[in-house]
């Protein structure tokens, strides 16, 4: 009896031992994108930017890091909006992003589905853009209306994050590298994003700024180990 206790629980420690995953729970990132404004210039436009990121894990599918970007966003040109206004912001962002992945939800080992899409996720934070307007137009060539605003300013604001990793093994084993596709959409608490701050309703001040960023970038996972009850990869 004594015999097949001690086997049985040598068992059931070697399956729980196989069934746990070594995972890292620091990770760096870098990427490149492109920026979408929408403001309160009607003909939003593309612009390129770069990120980089510090994440921490405190479980496989549950994170929390900082996030900075520089780049520029931009609308116009002003011979495609109603009212000639354009504007380009050579603007610099930094923000605090928490992401909880689809693995944590579901059981995906049971699913080949599930466990392709495991590594979706969806997240939010908060930060702040700094606002740099190197290009805008001012006065209406048409009409001579000002078009007021400042050309610096600092504003809070909110990143709501979607997106997708996929791990690549090394000869090892390991699962150290991460191509990650993201959009990120942020809300600004202000009107300094494109430049302008205008009373008058044609220009639709009171409504928030919104950029969006795509990107497509790599990750780095390395330092502190952690376990996992879940087989990762």
């Amino acid at each position: 009896m004594k015999t097949a206790l001690t086997s049985f629980l040598a068992l059931f420690l070697c399956f729980n031992a196989f069934a746990q995953t070594n995972f890292n729970k620091l990770s760096v990132g870098a990427g490149y994108g492109l920026t979408q404004s929408f403001t309160d210039v009607n003909k939003n436009d593309f612009a390129p930017s770069a990120y980089g990121t510090l994440d921490y894990f405190f479980t496989p599918f549950l994170s929390l890091g900082g996030e900075l970007q520089y780049g520029k966003i931009k609308a116009g040109p002003a011979a495609n909006d109603p009212t000639q206004r354009q504007f380009t912001n050579s603007y610099k962002a930094a923000s605090l992003n928490a992401r909880l992945y689809l693995g944590a939800l579901v059981d995906y080992d049971r699913s080949n589905f599930l466990n392709a899409v495991k590594w979706l996720y969806v997240g939010g934070g908060a930060g702040i853009v700094r606002n740099n307007i190197t290009r805008i137009t001012r006065v209406n060539k048409s009409t001579g209306n000002d078009f007021p605003g400042r050309n610096a300013s600092f504003e809070l604001m909110v990143p709501i994050n979607v997106g997708i990793s996929y791990y690549f093994p090394s000869q090892s084993g390991n699962h150290r590298f991460a191509l990650n596709l993201n959009l990120q959409s942020n809300l600004t608490m202000g009107e300094g994003l494109d430049g302008y701050d205008n009373s008058s309703e044609t220009f639709k001040d009171g409504v928030p700024d919104i950029y969006n960023f795509y990107s497509i970038g790599v990750k780095y996972h390395f330092g502190l180990l952690g376990l996992s009850k879940k087989s990762l990869y």
